[in-house]
């Protein structure tokens, strides 16, 4: 059975706690990702987005355009830049547009 807690605490900490104890950061680290993608490029990106994958530290990003995707293989430094800024974390540290 589980110790229970008697003091007082926030309940940022209880689900931090919780997100820890059940080892769910690799799966909100995936949606968080996903998220800072569509929200860091934009409406005009986005339309032609078909997929966003975060294994490990890498995002595969699946584009329906070749022409978007040889674009914006010119600025991926800059890109995983925003997108770690946007997560608050160096979570992506490479970038594979497909």
């Amino acid at each position: 059975m589980k110790k229970r807690h008697t003091e007082h605490r926030t309940i940022s900490e209880v689900l931090k706690d919780f997100v820890s104890e059940h080892r769910l950061e690799d799966g909100l680290d995936k949606i968080d990702a996903r998220d800072a993608w569509i929200k860091i490029m934009g409406s005009g990106v986005n339309t032609y987005t078909t997929n966003v994958i975060l294994k490990n530290d890498t995002l595969y990003v699946s584009l329906s355009s070749a022409v978007l995707r040889e674009e914006l293989s010119y600025g991926k430094e800059k890109i995983i830049r925003l997108l770690n800024e946007s997560l608050g974390k160096e979570l992506i540290q490479n970038l594979v547009l497909r």
